[in-house]
């Protein structure tokens, strides 16, 4: 790993410097969607309309968005190494909270990313509260499969 390496009391298994690389990227890409095309770059839609499950953003742009995104996590993964990363509670949780995330997702039009990032940015109402909604049920989530015995 070529990154300093910082700790946070009571997350010992955060990865600051990693997350704040990932958070400025995801960031310059979401200006850069905005500012170049006038659309706001939620992953869910561009993945959406990749697969041909939606209209609206040109194909080729959504297409690109995408593959961007896989390209950009093998090139960090080549020159800064794997991230170590573990799901404790299990695949079986892990692949419903996907379903469960995509799903959400659809209903709330729009992911973290497209509320989360590009909304808040923009003080959208409806990011606003679609950002609190990912998180109390984030919060909510994690409390039910600990009381489950997840082990979160």
């Amino acid at each position: 790993m070529i990154l300093p390496q910082f700790s946070i009391a009571g997350f010992p298994d955060a990865q600051p410097v990693e997350g704040l690389i990932g958070g400025l990227l995801i960031g310059l890409a979401g200006a850069i969607m905005l500012l170049g095309n006038g659309r706001i770059a939620g992953i869910s839609g561009l993945t959406a309309r990749t697969l041909g499950l939606t209209k609206g953003t040109p194909w080729p742009i959504a297409a690109t968005f995408v593959l961007g995104l896989v390209v950009g996590a093998g090139l960090f993964l080549g020159i800064v190494g794997p991230i170590e990363a573990t799901f404790a509670p299990g695949w079986g949780w892990l692949i419903a909270g996907g379903l469960i995330t995509g799903i959400g997702t659809r209903l709330g039009s729009g992911c973290t990313s497209g509320h989360g990032v590009c909304g808040m940015s923009r003080l959208s109402p409806r990011s606003l509260a679609a950002t609190a909604t990912f998180i109390a049920f984030g919060v909510i989530t994690v409390t039910v499969v600990n009381l489950l015995g997840g082990g979160w």
